[in-house]
């Protein structure tokens, strides 16, 4: 009693801080005082009573400092009326926020709550205004709101509306907002309290429709709820709704999408009336018409397909078929006979999806009418001229047997079959088509009533296997996978293994790893014995040893490492029993098996089957190398029963085809495991003849490098070609360690094939390279000494030539230059090697180009300069082709590129220079395509990149310029020059056609004016007009400009930048000869067959405005200028007609 009154006592101004402290214990749940109890207690007079107060209580405070005032700062000297603290003001709003809340919920009929009412109207504007800080007393005043139209009580609409405009809101910034949107799923009826159209409910309008926009909402099982309920809020709504869905498809991940297709279908499936009918023509039937009509590449295409098929997938229901039938009536039939292939293609899928569309509540007569009428279509439909319409069509039909196979006559399930396997696995005018049949067959081998008939109708795809179409290829090996899996028939009886093999042997990777997963359990099964895999493994190889490497190549992908390893121990003791171990003669005599006995005969006599056991032993090892590494005891195991019996192998196998795999088997294993062989194999380098072909050495110089054992033959490599030159580049090998001591004459050549062997094969170039610089380093000092080879050659006479032989320098003087750039880019920080690239440049300008001159007349003395300038040449563009390499990946700077280029400008002004032009235009394009056009949208001359590509434009001008000469003084040498520098030609224009802008864009101006000038020439030679013929092709231009045209027209980009090239020339530079406009458009009429006819009618045009000067022609003007002004006007009027 006392507890009552003097909470209701504290309800005042006067004794607000009491109230406060009663707030505060209420708040604490160690006190016993609880304000709803209290009310609880309360009769209905105390309590309106209370209302009252708290009324007034509020009034005041608010009074005293309005919500707005609440964040205002302070001014210094500013008098303030009211010394309200705010967090006091606020902490009384709360406290009434509390009791008003309660008593809504204490609220009992009959209770008069006026002014209960004026406490909520009063909160209500202060949470309009209230700071954002506020977080707390914000969610108080809207548990209020939710509380008041949960009840029921006046004016509850508003209060509902302000409660659900706040959850709405605070569900899109939370970041969890889960309880939020369940909050929003509560309030969902406010909004049929709302007037849609009203401007005072826009905002509601647009935030539901971010809702559709919000992932966390459409995953929400509440958010999915309130998403479905919007569709039936409003019938103008739909429209909305479903316009915001669209635009968001793009950007709706697949997970989403699952729920948007729900969202739909439930929103559908709840609608009822005019809702419904709103529905399923502004939603679900746009959809069916935008899956007829959208481009394949739409990025909305499949998804909004996969919400269509969300609604054939619930056909079994009577209600969604019976819509299906009345919405695509007027779509679907239409576009399957569509003008449009893509009409007719989108539609096919739709409808083979949705078979048999009917409606439900025809007759029983009716129906099968009508289904029948849509098997016909669907037979037409695989008899369509375009082959995505056959496609899609075969996978309609495929669908539709598997799943309705049971419920079709077995006459229209042959005719469907027969369609598939006996034509379209065969047509002929698309692999697309032919590749659909097998994949669409496998979802017919998923129903198990058509094994029966596919079992006898299956064999007559077997020469699909060798079909041309690698992807056609895979399909048919996918479908024979998928006939194994299900048992469907025996994949042997459809395609014979030979046939499987021979194919096994020769296909790419994605064929070959399919045909190895469809016989691994043939010829490697895990429920046999390790003995048993070999005796298979043998007839593997019996039967295809291609075959055989790539089966075993990827059958670590199929079984256990540790099956890998039985496997090759098996295949040891096979081998074992052609050298008579007895110990493991004895372990392969212990099963009496058939297949044990029939190993040992075939292995005996048959050195070929030996070596193909060997290389497969290699391949297996390999394999699970990584595996093996991991476990060391295992690997130790191996290591020990191979070691034992390798030094046999290497004595009974003798024959050459078997000696490379075991010298693989050795590489594998440590040195120290196979000691009698490790030890030799370093004299067998030595002693090797000059001559050997690289498969004598080659396995060698890999086994070596596998054992760390590489430093060793770069030292023998150093050695050989130290020993051959002048005796100063002898001193560097007085202190170098050697551990074989035998006397031997010194290999140059051979060295040098040891070198390129290492180098050219990346696991041996990393061992060598991780021997670290200095070793290298003297190697290329060495190499570097060969310069001297090189020019006592070139300066010699054929008399007095000692030494090693030119073509030895010259390769060994390509090595030089190529160890450089490999010791730039794995050793250097700086530009040390780069430097030596420059020094070498230097070196041929000075010592090489002064021998770069045409022979004298003398006889023998022409002779001798014939070779010296022929050798001069070949060095000069073997150092040209190592530095493209250099700019190629990228280590050339500015400076080398300066030098490099210097040295190319050299090389074109000696007097046989052009024989070097090859070499110089690949080094033209790697020094332009090391610039972007973007990165010097400015011109500026003294920029070091325009520089560099000026004098790149100046070479490329010199080489037309030597073009033009030596087809005019030498046609049939110049013909030979030109069609040898075709490629670089290429490439340079097509990195010269990204520049706009100078000073690449000259090439295309160089290019134009050799064309027209050349043609030019020609007309005015002319002195019948019976000779004037515009020209059809580059065979019929002059010689120089039918090569250049040639090159141009290989590439519509090139093409675009040569015409843009000539319209700039034509408006700037007005041609006043008609004799040029001619050649001008013979150019034209030559290209005019391109894909670029936008800028042939451009350069066309400019053409037009400047011939019809020479329209009017003096009477006594020559026939032959008349006869070209008037072949110009037919060609011109010829290209603007196009």
């Amino acid at each position: 009693m006392l507890r009552r009154e003097a909470f209701l006592e504290a309800v005042s101004k006067e004794n607000v801080e009491d109230f406060l402290r009663f707030i505060q214990l209420n708040k604490d749940k160690t006190e016993p005082f609880d304000v709803k109890e209290v009310m609880q207690e309360m009769p209905r007079d105390q309590r309106q009573t209370l209302w009252g107060k708290l009324s007034f209580l509020l009034q005041d405070v608010l009074q005293e400092l309005p919500p707005e005032r609440w964040v205002e700062p302070r001014e210094e000297g500013m008098e303030i009326e009211s010394a309200a603290d705010p967090k006091h003001v606020m902490a009384v709003v709360d406290g009434v926020t509390l009791v008003a809340s309660i008593s809504v919920k204490v609220l009992q009929d009959g209770d008069s709550y006026t002014a209960l009412l004026d406490t909520a109207h009063m909160l209500h504007a202060v949470l309009e205004s209230l700071p954002v800080s506020e977080g707390p007393l914000q969610l108080h005043i809207q548990n209020l709101c939710d509380a008041w139209w949960k009840k029921g009580l006046k004016e509850k609409e508003k209060f509902g509306r302000t409660a659900f405009l706040i959850s709405l809101q605070k569900s899109f910034i939370l970041k969890k907002p889960g309880a939020e949107i369940q909050r929003v799923w509560s309030l969902h009826e406010v909004l049929l309290s709302l007037d849609y159209t009203s401007e005072d409910n826009r905002q509601i309008n647009d935030l539901l429709l971010q809702c559709f926009q919000q992932p966390i909402y459409i995953r929400n099982d509440d958010g999915k709820r309130f998403l479905v309920f919007l569709f039936t809020w409003n019938i103008d709504f739909i429209l909305k709704i479903h316009g915001t869905i669209k635009n968001q498809l793009e950007f709706y991940s697949k997970t989403v999408m699952a729920h948007i297709m729900e969202i739909y279908f439930r929103a559908w499936k709840k609608a009822s009336g005019d809702f419904l009918e709103q529905i399923e023509s502004v939603c679900i039937q746009d959809l069916m018409q935008s899956a007829v009509l959208l481009h394949r590449a739409s990025p909305v295409y499949s998804k909004v397909r996969q919400i269509v098929s969300y609604f054939h997938s619930r056909k079994s229901c009577q209600k969604v078929e019976k819509m299906l039938y009345k919405l695509y009536k007027p779509i679907l039939w239409k576009a399957l006979s569509a003008p449009n292939f893509e009409v007719r293609a989108n539609a096919t899928l739709l409808f083979t999806e949705a078979f048999p569309i009917h409606d439900p509540e025809q007759n029983n007569k009716n129906i099968d009418k009508s289904i029948q009428k849509q098997l016909d279509t669907v037979m037409s439909l695989l008899d369509d001229p375009y082959p995505t319409v056959r496609s899609n069509a075969t996978l309609g039909v495929c669908k539709i047997l598997a799943k309705c196979w049971e419920l079709l006559p077995p006459v229209i399930i042959t005719d469907f079959l027969k369609k598939l396997m006996m034509e379209l696995a065969n047509d002929s005018s698309s692999a697309d088509v032919r590749c659909s049949v097998f994949t669409c067959l496998i979802i017919v081998l998923d129903n198990a009533l058509s094994h029966p008939i596919l079992e006898k109708m299956l064999p007559t795809l077997k020469n699909s296997l060798h079909d041309n179409s690698e992807k056609v290829r895979a399909a048919f090996l996918d479908m024979l996978i998928k006939v194994k899996e299900v048992r469907a028939a025996k994949f042997w009886d459809i395609c014979h293994m030979d046939h499987l093999l021979a194919r096994l042997a020769v296909d790419s990777q994605p064929v070959s790893k399919r045909i190895v997963d469809l016989l691994s359990k043939s010829f490697f099964p895990a429920n046999e014995s390790e003995k048993e895999w070999c005796c298979r493994c043998v007839t593997l190889i019996q039967m295809n040893p291609m075959a055989a490497r790539k089966f075993y190549l990827h059958a670590h992908k199929h079984t256990a490492p540790t099956n890998i390893l039985k496997l090759m121990l098996a295949i040891r003791r096979a081998l074992n029993s052609c050298i008579q171990i007895n110990q493991d003669m004895s372990e392969l005599n212990d099963s009496n098996k058939e297949n044990s006995a029939q190993v040992e005969p075939h292995l005996r006599n048959d050195t070929t089957l030996v070596s193909r056991l060997l290389e497969i032993l290699v391949i297996l090892w390999r394999s699970v190398d990584k595996a093996l590494k991991l476990n060391e005891e295992a690997q130790k195991y191996t290591y020990a029963k191979f070691g034992t019996v390798m030094s046999k192998y290497f004595q009974a196998f003798e024959d050459e085809q078997c000696t490379a795999p075991l010298i693989q088997l050795a590489s594998l294993m440590p040195p120290a495991a196979v000691p009698t062989f490790s030890c030799g194999v370093l004299s067998r380098l030595r002693r090797m003849d000059s001559g050997a072909a690289p498969s004598q050495y080659c396995q060698l110089l890999a086994c070596m490098c596998s054992w760390g054992q590489a430093a060793d033959i770069l030292e023998l490599i150093t050695d050989w070609l130290s020993e051959v030159l002048p005796k100063q580049g002898d001193k560097a090998n007085n202190n170098r360690k050697v551990r074989i001591f035998e006397t031997a004459e010194a290999k140059p050549e051979l060295g040098l094939a040891y070198l390129e062997n290492l180098f050219s094969h990346t696991s041996t170039r990393e061992k060598v390279l991780a021997l670290g610089e200095q070793p290298l380093k003297q190697l290329h000092t060495v190499l570097g000494n060969w310069k001297s080879v090189l020019y006592m050659h070139l300066s010699s006479t054929k008399d007095n030539i000692n030494g090693p032989n030119v073509e030895t320098a010259l390769k060994v003087f390509t090595y030089h230059s190529r160890l450089a750039a490999h010791l730039q880019h794995n050793f250097s920080e700086g530009r040390d090697y780069l430097l030596s690239l420059e020094h070498v440049a230097a070196w041929i300008a000075e010592k090489v180009l002064p021998f770069l001159v045409k022979p004298i007349n003398d006889d023998d003395e022409k002779q001798e300069a014939e070779n010296s300038h022929l050798l001069a040449a070949q060095i000069t563009e073997s150092f040209l082709t190592v530095c493209r390499d250099v700019l190629l990946v990228g280590l050339g700077d500015e400076t080398f590129k300066g030098q490099i280029l210097q040295l190319c400008s050299l090389t074109l002004l000696s007097d046989a220079g052009y024989l070097c032009i090859p070499a110089v235009l690949p080094i033209l394009k790697e020094v332009a395509e090391g610039y972007v056009p973007e990165d010097h949208t400015q011109e500026n001359q003294d920029d070091p990149a325009s520089i560099v590509l000026g004098v790149v434009a100046n070479i490329f001008h010199k080489i037309i310029e030597l073009f033009a000469r030596h087809l005019k003084k030498e046609p049939e040498e110049g013909k030979q020059l030109c069609q040898s520098s075709i490629p670089g030609l290429s490439d340079f224009l097509q990195v010269a056609q990204t520049w706009d802008r100078a000073p690449l864009c000259g090439v295309f101006s160089t290019l134009l004016a050799i064309i027209i000038v050349e043609k030019r020439h020609l007309l005015q030679k002319i002195n019948h007009p019976e000779e004037i013929i515009t020209p059809e092709s580059v065979e019929d231009m002059p010689p120089l400009s039918s090569i250049l045209l040639a090159v141009i027209l290989k590439s519509p980009s090139v093409i675009r930048a040569f015409l843009t090239e000539m319209i700039l020339t034509l408006d700037n530079e007005p041609i006043g000869s008609l004799s040029e406009l001619a050649a001008v458009l013979h150019v034209l009429a030559v290209i005019k067959h391109s894909q670029s006819k936008v800028s042939l009618k451009s350069a066309a045009i400019s053409v037009q405005q400047h011939l019809h000067k020479h329209a009017i022609l003096s009477p006594d003007s020559r026939g032959i200028q008349r006869v070209i002004y008037e072949s110009s006007v037919k060609t011109l009027n010829e290209i603007l007609d196009l």
